[in-house]
């Protein structure tokens, strides 16, 4: 695999030239920093793996609400499996140039983009994001009409989760909200619509204000009782203000008149993270669905002492926003085993120290 990485590495990309300014969070810098061999070979290798296998982007995807052995449910399962191999093909590509990985990834892109249909439920497209990545490694280079479909594509999500955010109080406080903002801020900035953008940090603005409490917690914690539900909030907001940080804005800092901000909650869940707090999960959530969830096997919303590997994703972001969360980090991965995610690794190796 070692002589497959170096003569990939030896090959130019034109993948690497000046981006668009019309990018959702991966910018131009993305892989061009001291990716170490054994990542790159980890990147490489899957995508390797599957060069060939057809994409299978469906008209509809469902899970919020369903238990397992559900039809839909399965169904939307096996389709999702493409967003972490199209972002992984992207990734390869950026790192080698290997036409073979662009390609990949445009079918993957293009069969999405031709066939899904937006039903705007944040929970079953949250994984859209890795598309929006994906996009942004390889859009300079997609061939015209792919570029056309997909950035229509980006579009319709980013106005319609606008239009759905600010049609009415559905979710409003709730995780659910979080992600329809991180969905529609990363769409918005693929976009490079300024209208949609301002739209978008207002969206979020909002989510900060409803969603984080001036003490550090949120809605979510005691309505469902589990730091589950705190990181399902912080990573959607992060992703968003990691949006808006990529294009030379601070969302993250941003605090509510009432003093709630994102990083007064990551210092709040930090005191679990160390280890200086437990917490036993959904012991007193005010959700049937949590409950019934448990009794039909998903014992992870069964009670049950918070597993802080939870956390490595969480402060994985955090620690791209603000350096002072990356001991945290750090520590967290080596006390669990469990490794962050690769394009959070090759973007701190490409961007200069968080500040």
């Amino acid at each position: 695999m070692k002589t497959v990485w170096l003569a990939a590495c030896a090959l130019t990309s034109a993948a690497t030239a000046a981006h668009a300014a019309d990018y959702a969070l991966l910018g131009p810098s993305f892989g061009k920093g001291p990716v170490t061999p054994a990542l790159s070979e980890a990147v490489i290798s899957r995508a390797m793996a599957t060069p060939d296998r057809p994409p299978g982007a469906i008209p509809h995807a469902h899970t919020e609400g369903t238990l397992p052995g559900k039809g839909i449910r399965e169904i939307s399962l096996k389709a999702r499996e493409d967003q972490p191999i199209v972002l992984n093909f992207a990734i390869a590509y950026r790192l080698t140039g290997d036409r073979r990985f662009l390609d990949a990834a445009g079918r993957y892109l293009e069969n999405w983009a031709d066939i899904y249909q937006f039903s705007f439920n944040p929970i079953d497209e949250t994984g859209f994001d890795t598309l929006l990545m994906a996009y942004d490694l390889t859009e300079d280079d997609l061939p015209a009409p792919v570029r056309a479909k997909v950035d229509a594509f980006w579009r319709k999500m980013a106005v319609g989760y606008l239009d759905a955010i600010d049609a009415g109080p559905r979710n409003a406080n709730t995780n659910w909200q979080s992600h329809r903002v991180k969905l529609a801020t990363m769409a918005a900035f693929q976009t490079g619509d300024t209208a949609i953008i301002d739209r978008a940090r207002e969206a979020y603005r909002r989510q900060i204000a409803a969603n984080l409490l001036p003490d550090g917690s949120m809605f979510d914690f005691h309505e469902r009782d589990a730091l589950h539900y705190v990181t399902y909030n912080l990573d959607p907001l992060m992703m968003a203000a990691l949006s808006a940080r990529a294009h030379g804005l601070d969302w993250f800092g941003w605090k509510s008149p009432a003093g709630a901000s994102l990083p007064h909650s990551l210092d709040w869940l930090a005191a679990y993270a160390r280890g200086d707090k437990t917490h036993i999960e959904f012991a007193n959530s005010k959700i049937q669905f949590d409950r019934d969830r448990a009794a039909a096997g998903q014992k992870e919303y069964a009670p049950h002492p918070w597993d802080v590997g939870n956390g490595v994703s969480t402060y994985s972001l955090a620690s791209l926003l603000d350096a002072r969360y990356l001991p945290l980090r750090d520590d967290l991965v080596k006390r669990t085993g469990k490794r962050p995610p690769v394009w959070t690794e090759i973007q701190r190796a490409s961007q200069s120290p968080a500040r």
